[in-house]
């Protein structure tokens, strides 16, 4: 496995430590320590007795450079002790809660050093609760996903993964392919000579071969989660488009709830676009406000222009705000319609539905969302349209409610490697060919379905995974 400067790697049992929460300007700093003899060390540079402490206890003390001197004393702490293999990572493990700010944090961090700690690997607490047999892969990578989701419900599909929703899933899955494979090898396992003439006939053929469909079906939907999952963790890029004056930065800051983008009765006040990231029935958006889409003269605003229209191609959804206001539609308007009408990842929008109705000639092949930025009027249903406009993107299971979701690239490339094999499988079952050439197949499918739980993982494997972690976790 790759070391650090230190000639550390992931898979030994130094002591270690690292900030868990930023250092900064906090009432607390948490330090999380762990490892072979940890508290040992820590009780060497810690002015009460931490030797003896049960475990699940907090000691109170100071930690210091010298015990037999208070003028050495660094800073007041409580020490969160837990004795392995109750703990986080299945080691003796403590967890130091100082004063917060930059100086407490770095000087308690430099005495834990000098005394024998090591500064943790990325993710090197959770890689040793894995090792430990404390928690799985999809359990440890659900981890990171709840450190970084943007919304409460990409937190809420994390913690999902994290009680075990998906690995229960996969063992179930797994333990059912494993029963259809324990069926067919016992029949190679077997000599000509010991096999009747009944049972001949059948050992050309794959045992409950509908269970093997059923778990193909059941990989097929954790495959397509992965879409909607992406999106919870990745969010979409949702451009505000249309002509000068129609409303858009109105619309920009309604949405964002502040005033961010300027609004005038200028045309053209928008020069370039800007973006900030929101929140949308539980899905991360990033929100751009682009300059007002029309012929024009000016070459500054003309580079604005070229960029809005550059967003639009990158955009997931294109949000075209028609003036409500307006008797007839401008004619960049229609031509817009026209071309993207029947896009799903286009909606269209009447804006100033406080003051106005519908423009008499808006076309019949479009309808439009009705809102009022200026007083909020129809954002509901705007959000409603965006969602729904994301659900088709992602081809979501029909509304359906899935128990588990994969929730990283890799459970799902993993998965779709799965299905793949047993798809081969099933195929060759149809056409009656040998139990020799289908109980591979079907061994590669198992496989598959242990490395994305890490019942099957190489050191390359793990150590690509966990240095892709924050420090701390």
């Amino acid at each position: 496995m790759k070391s650090d400067s230190s000639g550390r790697h992931y898979g030994d049992e130094s002591p270690i430590t690292a900030f868990a929460t930023v250092p900064g300007n906090s009432a607390l700093t948490l330090i999380r320590c762990s490892g072979k003899g940890s508290i040992e060390i820590i009780s060497s540079v810690f002015s009460s007795e931490l030797e003896k402490a049960q475990g699940n206890t907090i000691v109170h003390g100071w930690i210091v450079n010298n015990k037999n001197t208070s003028a050495d004393k660094i800073d007041e702490v409580l020490i969160s002790v837990f004795r392995s293999p109750k703990s986080y990572t299945g080691e003796d493990s403590a967890d130091i809660c100082c004063h917060g700010g930059l100086s407490a944090g770095k000087a308690v961090m430099d005495v834990l050093k000098n005394a024998g700690f090591f500064e943790a690997l990325p993710g090197e607490y959770t890689f040793r609760a894995f090792m430990n047999g404390k928690i799985d892969l999809t359990k440890s990578e659900s981890v990171m996903e709840l450190v970084s989701a943007k919304t409460e419900t990409g937190r809420r599909h994390a913690v999902m993964r994290l009680c075990g929703s998906l690995q229960n899933e996969i063992n179930e899955i797994k333990k059912t392919l494993v029963q259809v494979l324990a069926g067919a090898e016992i029949y190679l396992d077997y000599s000509d000579d010991e096999v009747s003439a009944d049972e001949d006939e059948a050992a050309g053929k794959l045992p409950d071969i509908n269970q093997a469909f059923e778990a193909l079906e059941r990989l097929k939907k954790l495959s397509a989660s992965w879409q909607l999952e992406r999106v919870y963790q990745q969010g979409v890029t949702l451009v505000i488009a249309g002509c000068p004056n129609a409303g858009k930065s109105s619309l920009f800051n309604a949405l964002l709830k502040e005033d961010r983008s300027i609004v005038t009765e200028i045309p053209g006040t928008t020069r370039d676009w800007i973006e900030a990231w929101v929140s949308m029935e539980g899905i991360p958006v990033r929100l751009i406000d682009t300059a007002g889409l029309r012929e024009c003269g000016d070459s500054v605003e003309k580079i604005g222009i070229d960029r809005s229209l550059k967003l639009l191609n990158e955009a997931d959804i294109v949000l075209y705000l028609l003036d409500g206001a307006l008797e007839k539609i401008k004619s960049e308007d229609r031509d817009f319609i026209e071309k993207y009408a029947a896009s799903n990842r286009h909606i269209f929008i009447l804006n100033k539905a406080d003051i106005a109705c519908a423009p008499l000639d808006l076309p019949a092949c479009v309808t439009p969302v009705c809102v009022s930025a200026k007083t909020g009027e129809g954002l509901e249903e705007l959000y409603a349209a965006v969602n729904s406009a994301i659900t088709r993107q992602t081809s979501s299971q029909n509304g359906e409610t899935l128990t588990a979701s994969v929730g990283t690239e890799r459970q799902k490339n993993l998965v779709d490697e799965s299905c793949r094999a047993l798809e081969e499988a099933l195929s060759l079952a149809q056409k009656e060919e040998a139990l020799d050439l289908i109980a591979p197949l079907l061994r590669d499918s198992v496989n598959l379905l242990g490395e994305i739980t890490g019942e099957v993982s190489t050191a390359d494997i793990l150590e690509e995974m966990f240095s892709r972690f924050c420090v701390g976790k």
